[in-house]
This record gives structure tokens, C-alpha cells and sequence, in this order.
């Protein structure tokens, strides 16, 4: 049989299994379950948050009925719940094609739902064609519009939906749901790995079970952080820790030689330092919020051996060495000696205290950078 990809075969099937939009979920499903559902919805947020899996719960939970139904609904191919992908379907001839269809009452049960998906590809016409429907719909007709780009739906159509933002899945609930996801699997994870998952998925389930699929590929039935460093090239966790140490003790050598090792096995100038960024946001939400702060996607030794190094610095410091290194990061894209530029930028966060901040100079208060715990 074809292998089927988890981000579809780990689609939640009812609204208790939403992860990470579970107040969306309790009202649409309270909604149905008290007779107050609207006839047009409009589901935005960033991609693989939910929007057309929860269009499809609620799609199910009206025109659904029988196990027959409720999985022709979720695969999106019932006659009932037509699904449209506005990318493709932008024109006003099919809209109006759509809008002339809908007064035609549904095959099986009350009601026939639309779920029009990144509706803000629809054009003007298509737009202003689909404002009567929606204004004065027929009775047995709900449509469901989901976009990445609520800001391109005009205010008319918006005005006329019930709005629901899908926000990004936090780190935690997205590792929580990979691991419950292995254990179905059977296979086995390292903690550090599903948080580090979690962390490249930027707030996207889908996302984070695409780069899940990738990893079960290697056919490994124990994953660990190193497999995903080599399937994806990203920067070694213990050189990036080698270089944040060098930081912290003012030792630029080391700091150069880490940067080296990490550029020679492939890493760029700006892939580097995006990776040192990223350590350093840890460590600083670890030093201002503590052990337990959920804003940091670590755990276990990792998370120990992190707050051990954020000991090590001022907050001050570490918001100064953000900055610089940002700072440095956009120069590189236009700077025709990046190598140079990046070992320069090393060099400085090294000794940081010795620097003081140009614009503390210009105000006549030399020596104001941040200095750093030895």
C-alpha cells in the first residue's frame, strides 16, 4: 500500500484532539451543540496551525452523520462539503459557478458546507460575486474561508464572517504531540530531538511532522539530535555551546577555532550566526525567567547545562551580543568578505566589555557596553 505522511495520517478526527487551538475548538463545537452556528467563518493564522483540519471537524459535526460520511468529510470528498483551493480556482466564473450550485439543497443531511482554502487568492470580482451569497445565504449553506492573509479579504466579506485566528502551536504542545505520535510509531526519541523539532517547526504542526517523516525515513528506530544535525545540515549543539564558553570567558581563540570547525563542516557565515542568536535568546530568557520558563525549548541535561552558562552573563551583555550579532548577520548578505566580517564579529563579542557602544560615545559616555560575568 502507498505510504501515507503523518502530517495526514495524524490529522485530528475530532475537536478534542486540536492541539494548540483548544479554546477555537470548545466554541465551534459549542456552537453546534447549542444551535448558534454562523453561516460563514473565516480561519486565519500562519500555515500548519489547524485552519482547514478544523474546517473540516466543523464540516463534519453539520454535515456528517454516519462513519461513511465522516470519512469521506475528512479526506475532502464528500458531495455535501465541497472544498475549493482559491490558488487555482481565483476566477469569477467559477465562483459564480460555486454561488449558483449553493442554492441547490444537500444530498444527504441539513446542511452543505464550503471551505474555501487561501480564499485571499480569490480576485476582486470573485470577491465582490461571493458578497451577495454570503450576505443573504440560503438557509443550508455555511461557508468556511481559511487564509495565511486575512489582510488581503476585503473588510465586506470579513464583516460579514464569524473570525477565528489560529495562533502559533507552542514549542512544548508540539513535542508533546510528536512524542504521543514515535509511540504510536514505536520508535523511540530523544527528548532534546522532539524539542528541537518543535523549535525549526516555528509554531507549524504540519511542519514538524513533515520534518518527523524525514527522520522515520532513515528506517533508525531510535532518533537522536545528531541524525537530525546530519539530515539537515544544521549547526553541532556542542560547537555552538563551544563557542557560547569562549564568549563567556573572553577567550576569542577558541571562540575562532569553534567558528572554524563549524564553517568547515559546511555551516555559512549566516547560518553560524543565526545558531549563535538562538543560543544566546536561551540563555537570556533563562537568566530574566528562570529554570522553568516555558519560552525555551530545551529540557533535561540540556536545559542544565544552559542555565549553568547564562550564570555566566549579565542579561545586559547578552541583549548587547544579540544585537551585534544581528547587526552582523544583515552585513554579511552585502559584504564581499563574509569569513573576515564573521571572525571580526567573534572577535568582538569576545570582549564585549572592551567595546563601548558607538552610540554611548557619540552621547559622550565611552565604555557603556555591558560587561560579563568571569
Amino acid at each position: 500500500m502507498a505510504y501515507t505522511v503523518l502530517a495526514r495520517r495524524y490529522r485530528s478526527a475530532e475537536f478534542d484532539q486540536v492541539v494548540g487551538q483548544e479554546p477555537i475548538a470548545r466554541t465551534l463545537q459549542a456552537a453546534v451543540a447549542q444551535g448558534r452556528v454562523a453561516h460563514a467563518y473565516l480561519f486565519t493564522g500562519t500555515r500548519g496551525v489547524g485552519k482547514t483540519s478544523t474546517a473540516r471537524l466543523l464540516a463534519k459535526a453539520l454535515a456528517g452523520g454516519t462513519p461513511e460520511a465522516d470519512a469521506a468529510i475528512m479526506q475532502g470528498r464528500d458531495t455535501d462539503v465541497i472544498e475549493i483551493d482559491a490558488a487555482s480556482n481565483s476566477k469569477v466564473e467559477e465562483t459564480r459557478e460555486l454561488i449558483a450550485n449553493a442554492v441547490y439543497r444537500p444530498l444527504r443531511g441539513k446542511k452543505k458546507v464550503y471551505i474555501i482554502d487561501e480564499c485571499h487568492m480569490l480576485s476582486s470580482a470573485s470577491f465582490n460575486a461571493l458578497l451577495k451569497t454570503m450576505e443573504e445565504p440560503p438557509e443550508h449553506v455555511v461557508f468556511i474561508l481559511c487564509t495565511t492573509e486575512a489582510h488581503k479579504v476585503p473588510a465586506t466579506i470579513q464583516s460579514r464572517c464569524q473570525r477565528f485566528d489560529f495562533r502559533n502551536i507552542a514549542p512544548a504542545d508540539i513535542a508533546s504531540h510528536l512524542g504521543r505520535v514515535l509511540q504510536q510509531e514505536g520508535v523511540r526519541a530523544e527528548p532534546e530531538l522532539l524539542h528541537a523539532v518543535a523549535r525549526l517547526a516555528a509554531g507549524s504542526m504540519r511542519d514538524s511532522l513533515s520534518l518527523l517523516d524525514r527522520l522515520l525515513a532513515s528506517g533508525e528506530k531510535h532518533l537522536t539530535l545528531g541524525l537530525l544535525h546530519e539530515l539537515l545540515g544544521l549547526p553541532d549543539r556542542e560547537l555552538v555551546s563551544a563557542v557560547v564558553d569562549a564568549l563567556a570567558s573572553g577567550d576569542a581563540a577558541a571562540a575562532l577555532d569553534a567558528t572554524d570547525e563549524l564553517i568547515r563542516r559546511g555551516l555559512s557565515p549566516e547560518m553560524m550566526l543565526e545558531s549563535l542568536i538562538d543560543r544566546l535568546r536561551d540563555l537570556m530568557l533563562l537568566a530574566q525567567c528562570g529554570r522553568d520558563t516555558t519560552l525555551v525549548a530545551t529540557s533535561g541535561a540540556a536545559r542544565e547545562q544552559d542555565l549553568a552558562r547564562a550564570a555566566r552573563f549579565d542579561a545586559a551583555a547578552l541583549v548587547h551580543m544579540i544585537a551585534v550579532a544581528e547587526s552582523v548577520h544583515r552585513s554579511l548578505r552585502y559584504s564581499s568578505h563574509p569569513r573576515a566580517i564573521l571572525d571580526a564579529a567573534m572577535v568582538r563579542l569576545a570582549h564585549a566589555e572592551k567595546f563601548a557602544d558607538v552610540a554611548a560615545i557619540l552621547a559622550g559616555e565611552p565604555g557603556a557596553a555591558p560587561a560579563k560575568k568571569h
